[in-house]
């Protein structure tokens, strides 16, 4: 009987389900969107018994569309949006209240708080920023805010997790209570060295231990699915990475000095480090790449809160295209972005900034400027953001990055991906496989169980389909960045009234 590996790919506006075959190749996929809300201006919330319920429909779709049995499936590997927060009643296994999403800035004043008490020491231990995303800020907010939570979780009824931790425990029946390093460090809760929580943050928030999840590594069989939950097999989950991550091991990303960039709902570019750990700076974080057996991989981090979302608001919110496709039609029928600059922080400015008081700015705009010329610079702003934590990451590690792989729904776009080698300097590939998030997390599955042996293995996979080499002189580069820069600097702290 031929088996094949299934991933999760549970991101921020939708969950895709797929199946590989032993050469890494893609048999089946299905993918769907799941509710958004934002009940005030900065709160961002997700219904986790939804992205549950529309993770078993796709995983159902995509078997159906392999046309193979439950039973041909060796290994579940999830790869999940971070730091997105949920709670829920370990009895009923009912969510207390909506997840808090990892974009959400609620809890701003606490992470303000813990700057003042701690910071530096701080990021020095965890490896993380001090910034909204963080889940160990999330919690806080929760137990200071929400009666319900604040009782549950002294009641010793509740338990905290993020998407990977719910998802493992719905699958299996509640049989297993786990994260990896991978996913708990990006949330503030992880000493970077020791991989074990931070006891010094606990204190300090108020978290207590029994509501956290076990810690474990990347790449083992941490439960079986409930049959009754799970189209009546019992099938190992063995793989667990958060999205990040997962994509850079879905691009080969094994050797230090190799990276890659996401382009999702955000950005997010991470570059490999292998054993050594980097203390952030300069709004550059450290997470871990993944673990297996006693093998940490380490690495930097610079991120975009807003990067493929900046689209889904031309469709959704200003409605100047229909598809997401679109954007890159009307981009291409302007001949320059005509001095229009697209900040698109609408939840503040990321890497390396990290100002939650910017917000989304178009500048230079003349009478000459229409919907092409705005389309173009939001396809821009994609790689105008890459470029500020590219420079950075290059800056921290002494390293020079020579090319830089592209995945994710937005690294479809040729328009933008030749925008960003020009803006870089440097080639930029795109592999064969986009979707490289689901295909990490599906390597660590399949490691766990042997259906692969090595991570060299996985990493010979790696395929390119086409490279985007620099097109522009330096010249040009240098006037893009310093406008680019100027507008930057008039979105920042918008919100601040002093």
């Amino acid at each position: 009987m031929k088996l094949y590996m299934l991933g999760l790919d549970i991101g921020t506006t939708g969950t895709r389900a797929m199946l590989f075959d032993k050469s890494s190749k893609e048999v089946a996929a299905a993918y769907s969107e799941f509710t958004q809300y934002f009940p005030q201006d900065g709160w961002v919330e997700h219904d986790a018994m939804e992205i549950y319920d529309t993770t078993l429909k796709m995983v159902g779709e995509a078997i159906k569309k392999a046309g193979i049995s439950p039973k041909q499936i060796a290994g579940i590997g999830i790869a999940n949006q971070r730091e997105t927060t949920v709670f829920w009643d370990k009895n009923t296994g009912i969510p207390v209240c909506r997840a808090i999403v990892w974009q959400d800035r609620r809890n701003l004043s606490i992470c303000e708080r813990l700057e003042e008490l701690d910071g530096e020491d701080l990021v020095r231990r965890t490896g993380m920023i001090i910034l909204p995303n963080d889940s160990a800020a999330k919690i806080a907010w929760l137990l200071e805010n929400n009666e319900e939570v604040r009782q549950g979780v002294e009641d010793e009824r509740l338990l905290y997790g993020t998407i990977d931790t719910w998802m493992v425990w719905k699958l299996s029946g509640g049989q297993a209570h786990v994260t990896d390093h991978s996913n708990n460090s990006v949330t503030l809760l992880q000493n970077a060295r020791t991989l074990d929580y931070d006891e010094k943050l606990l204190n300090t928030l108020g978290i207590p231990r029994h509501i956290l999840p076990e810690i474990r590594t990347s790449s083992e069989v941490y439960a079986y699915t409930k049959p009754e939950e799970f189209f009546g097999e019992s099938l190992p989950i063995c793989g667990i990475l958060g999205d990040q991550q997962a994509a850079a091991i879905g691009q080969g990303c094994l050797k230090p000095g190799t990276a890659k960039n996401t382009y999702g709902t955000g950005s997010f570019i991470v570059m490999n480090t292998g054993e050594r750990y980097i203390e952030p700076s300069d709004g550059i974080f450290s997470p871990v790449v993944y673990t297996m057996g006693n093998k940490v991989n380490y690495g930097l981090e610079g991120m975009a809160d807003v990067s493929g979302a900046v689209i889904q608001w031309l469709r959704d919110g200003l409605g100047i295209i229909n598809t997401s496709d679109e954007a890159e039609k009307l981009a291409l029928q302007a001949e320059s972005n005509m001095g229009v600059y697209f900040i698109p922080a609408f939840v503040g400015l990321g890497a390396p900034y990290y100002d939650s008081y910017a917000r989304g700015t178009i500048i230079g705009l003349s009478r000459g400027a229409d919907k092409r010329h705005i389309a173009r610079a939001a396809l821009e702003s994609m790689a105008f953001q890459v470029r500020d934590s590219f420079e950075m990451l290059e800056k921290k590690s002494g390293t020079k990055l020579t090319r830089l792989r592209a995945d994710g729904g937005g690294a479809k776009s040729d328009f933008m991906l030749q925008f960003q080698a020009d803006i870089l300097g440097v080639p930029v590939e795109r592999p064969e496989i986009t979707e490289t998030t689901c295909l990490g997390g599906v390597y660590m599955a399949g490691l766990a169980v042997g259906y692969w042996d090595t991570v060299e293995e996985v990493c010979d996979f790696w395929r390119v389909e086409k490279s985007f080499e620099p097109s522009i002189i330096e010249e040009k580069r240098k006037e893009l960045i310093t406008m680019w820069s100027r507008a930057v600097e008039r979105a920042g702290g918008w919100l601040k009234l002093d």
